[in-house]
């Protein structure tokens, strides 16, 4: 699922190619993706765009007269800039957004359709969208703090939960425990105040490390190649791979189709984490839809 630092620099390329132009029209295919009758999807064909914004992991494309396109690209949707009128190619893709400038396709990889598009009218129907989870980038300690410890859950749970932090997904909060050399299974609430500092910490390096590094790979280009997989990531996605800072092999927990990969020398102490569907502890602590992390 697109991330914090993969949905800014989307925003920022939409930006570039999207802002102050005249949304000519909005084709969809997929009878899934629509999640709202009111307002209906032919009033925004017309509206010039007038900014855009994210909301969590949501892109929200603002309009004339109050109106938002809100994208939830969910697990594998993607998008891609093509030349104006581009082709949607079935069964991958879901909508297009034509543009005098060229046409912005949505597409989506498997058949479980997860993506969304919302239409809303005003801020107000922007904010009921909203899970309320703070922006780390734009909090202070004691801010973070307050939302950890708002419910004693796993650290993984905690960091993924959007009502709790804005964007972060199972990708990077493996990074940003690894970075803070934190137990994926250890509890918000008998965390000591050096493991919050540490934690806090490790989420705006994190966050804003990889935010520069995508936007630098992706230069004037539109960014074609989100993955939840990056090369140079310290342990989300290296399954016995070693180590970058110890050698040891990196190893995973997995319940349903989530992962959590951790290094037990820097994270754990040297212990192993059952890989029994997560134990009990975490399966009990995990959401049950995908749309949960939305």
């Amino acid at each position: 699922m697109p991330e914090l630092p993969d949905i800014v620099v989307y925003i920022e390329a939409l930006e570039q190619r999207i802002l102050g132009q005249t949304l000519e029209g909005v084709r969809i295919v997929s009878p899934f993706l629509l999640r709202t009758a009111t307002p209906p999807v032919s009033g925004a064909a017309g509206k010039r765009v007038t900014r855009l914004h994210r909301l969590g992991k949501r892109i929200c494309i603002g309009l004339e007269d109050g109106l938002w396109l809100v994208l939830h690209l969910m697990i594998a949707g993607r998008l891609h800039w093509r030349a104006r009128g581009a082709k949607i190619s079935p069964p991958r893709g879901l909508a297009a957004f034509d543009f005098p400038a060229g046409t912005l396709l949505w597409t989506e990889v498997g058949s479980q359709k997860r993506a969304s598009l919302h239409i809303v009218a005003g801020e107000d129907g922007l904010r009921a969208l909203d899970p309320g989870g703070i922006e780390v980038l734009g909090s202070d300690v004691s801010r973070f703090a307050a939302a950890l410890l708002s419910a004693n859950h796993t650290l993984k749970r905690a960091l993924t939960d959007p009502r709790l932090f804005s964007g972060i997904g199972n990708a990077y909060s493996d990074e940003i425990l690894f970075e803070a050399r934190l137990s994926p299974l250890a509890l918000t609430q008998k965390l000591t105040v050096p493991e919050i500092k540490s934690l806090f910490e490790a989420a705006r390096s994190t966050l804003i490390r990889w935010t520069e590094r995508l936007r630098a790979e992706a230069g004037k280009k539109f960014p074609e190649n989100v993955t939840a997989f990056r090369e140079g990531m310290a342990v989300h996605g290296r399954y016995k791979q070693p180590c970058p800072r110890c050698n040891s092999k990196i190893q995973r927990i997995r319940y349903a189709s989530n992962e959590t990969n951790y290094c037990p020398a820097c994270q754990t102490g040297g212990k192993l984490l059952a890989d029994r569907a997560l134990s009990r502890l975490l399966r009990e602590d995990w959401p049950k839809t995908a749309e949960e992390l939305g």
